[in-house]
């Protein structure tokens, strides 16, 4: 069923056209369904489960329970889902590191291309390469490339972990920008943060809906953003690739379910979670982040993180 902005369903006329939609499709949800996300509670995946969630409420027949799993950025969760019947009852917040940057620097028990199935994508969360605000050395990305190719390794870049996304990003850069960083890992994006603003590193990789207080105080400059397009809440900041560096790498997430899942189920979670992304609940959600419309179908989704992976498996080989 397509969404427009206008004509929206209203809830309460929502149930007889999902109770037709699901005629038509001959399956709908007869228990619980987990919405699993790899992270602690109070996260920006969590939040982005939960805020669903509570959106598509009235959407479905049956309970929508968000489960978290923290765990090797995600790959717990991940292997989890991975594991579990194609039976509608379990779905995996992916799209993230434990999609499209851990496979590509370790074995895993799971296969991020094969061992899914892709349902549909919520959001598309730019990155952005920082440095740190009062007192820290660099105002642009180019006086940043320029120190790196002066002084090869004495950069350093920090990350919220060996494998992540935010360490992968830093490999796209230096292969894209022809530089050697020195990588500075920490335990998660937090740490990553503190370290940059008490100067301890040099740079880090900052999702766009985590640091716009730290922006607006001065204590952390976004120098560059990893994304197709300017973002929309700092249209001063270049994008990579207008600085000469082919670099998108964007933190994806959606719903993923075990591989096998049939078409009638697919499409059935696709269109009640696609009509939840149009509800106030959501929008709101939406309008706090600043993010553009994140929306692909399953397709669309499962294509964006295989060539990101790609890209990152391609910058490790080149390294």
């Amino acid at each position: 069923m397509p969404i427009r902005r206008r004509g929206l369903l209203t809830l309460a006329a929502a149930p007889l056209a999902i109770a037709a939609i699901a005629r038509a499709q001959g399956w709908q949800p007869t228990r619980p369904i987990q919405l699993i996300a790899g992270f602690a509670p109070g996260g920006g995946s969590d939040i982005i489960a939960r805020t669903i969630a509570e959106a598509c409420t009235p959407i479905f027949p049956v309970p929508l329970v968000v489960v978290n799993r923290p765990g090797a950025g995600g790959a717990l969760a991940a292997e989890q889902v991975a594991r579990m019947p194609p039976d509608g009852t379990a779905l995996l917040l992916g799209g993230g590191s434990e999609s499209t940057s851990i496979p590509a620097h370790r074995e895993l028990p799971y296969d991020p291309k094969r061992s899914f199935t892709s349902i549909i994508r919520l959001t598309r969360n730019a990155h952005c390469i920082c440095a740190r605000g009062r007192g820290g050395r660099f105002t642009s990305m180019a006086q940043a490339l320029d120190a790196a190719r002066a002084q090869p390794e004495a950069l350093t870049h920090g990350s919220a972990g060996v494998g992540t996304l935010s360490h992968s990003i830093f490999l796209l850069l230096s292969r894209a920008a022809g530089v050697e960083l020195l990588h500075v890992p920490y335990t998660g994006g937090g740490p990553q943060q503190q370290a940059l603003i008490a100067g301890q590193i040099d740079l880090a990789v900052q999702a766009s809906d985590e640091f716009g207080g730290l922006v607006a105080s001065g204590d952390i400059l976004p120098l560059a953003v990893a994304s197709a397009r300017r973002h929309p809440a700092h249209p001063q900041v270049p994008t990579l690739a207008e600085l000469g560096m082919a670099v998108v790498a964007e933190n994806m997430k959606g719903w993923i379910g075990p591989a096998g899942m049939p078409p009638e189920m697919v499409a059935y979670l696709h269109d009640r979670f696609r009509l939840g992304l149009a509800t106030p609940v959501w929008q709101a959600f939406q309008a706090r982040t600043g993010e553009a419309d994140g929306y692909a179908d399953g397709p669309g989704f499962q294509r964006d993180m295989d060539a990101l992976l790609d890209a990152i498996r391609a910058a490790i080989r080149r390294a």
